[in-house]
C-alpha cells in the first residue's frame, strides 16, 4: 500500500484546508516510507554518474548522495506542500479525476504541477509547486558543493518538477491498479482450483 497524504476527488465538493493540514501533508510525505527508496534509487544513479565528485565513491560517497537526495525530497516537499501553500493560501492537494479516457487524464495529472487552487477554490497558476521547487534547489546549493550553475540548478528544478509531474499520474491512476489487482486476486481465489 503506497501512501497517499494529498490526494483527494475531485468529484467531492472543495472544502479548503487549513494552514496547519498542509504542513501535516508535507510532513507525512517528507517521512512516509515511500521517501527512502526513492532517494536510494536517485542517490544510485548519481553515484552511477560521480554526480558531486567532491562526494568521492564507495560507501562515504553513496551515503552523502542518499542524504542530499533525501534532503531534496523532504525540502522540496515541505516548501511545494506545506510552507508556500500556507504563506500564498494555495492547495496543495492534487484532486484526481478518476474518470475520462486515459490520454486526458495523464494530460491532466501533469499540468496539476501549473495548474493549482486557490484557498478559494479558484483554478490558478501553481506558484506553490514552481516557487517551492525553485526554493528548494537555491537551497540545496548549501550541501551541493560541485553543482552550483545555472545550468545545474535548472537541471535539478526540472528533475523535481519532472518527480512531482510522475508522481501525479500515480496518484491519478492507483486506486484503478489497485482495484484491478484487487478484483484479479479476489477472482482467482474465488474459483474452483481446476478453473484458474
Amino acid at each position: 500500500m503506497l501512501p497517499n497524504n494529498r490526494t483527494t476527488e475531485n468529484s467531492i465538493p472543495f472544502a479548503p484546508i487549513t494552514a496547519k493540514r498542509k504542513m501535516t501533508i508535507a510532513y507525512k510525505d517528507s517521512f512516509d516510507w515511500p521517501v527512502y527508496p526513492t532517494a536510494a534509487a536517485f542517490a544510485t544513479l548519481y553515484q552511477l554518474e560521480d554526480q558531486n565528485h567532491s562526494f568521492g565513491q564507495g560507501m562515504a560517497g553513496y551515503t552523502k548522495r542518499f542524504a542530499t537526495a533525501y534532503g531534496d525530497q523532504m525540502i522540496g516537499n515541505m516548501m511545494t506542500e506545506g510552507i508556500v501553500p500556507s504563506l500564498l493560501r494555495e492547495d496543495p492537494r492534487y484532486f484526481r479525476l478518476g474518470q475520462g479516457t486515459k490520454g486526458g487524464r495523464v494530460k491532466y495529472a501533469l499540468t496539476r504541477i501549473l495548474v493549482t487552487r486557490s484557498d478559494s477554490g479558484h483554478k490558478r497558476f501553481n506558484f506553490s509547486e514552481v516557487g517551492g521547487n525553485a526554493a528548494a534547489v537555491a537551497i540545496s546549493n548549501a550541501y551541493y558543493p560541485d553543482t552550483r550553475t545555472v545550468f545545474d540548478n535548472t537541471e535539478k528544478f526540472g528533475i523535481q518538477l519532472a518527480t512531482d509531474a510522475f508522481s501525479n499520474v500515480l496518484k491519478e491512476f492507483w486506486p484503478d491498479v489497485k482495484h484491478w489487482w484487487h478484483t484479479k486476486r479476489h477472482g482467482m481465489v474465488s474459483q474452483p482450483v481446476g478453473f484458474r
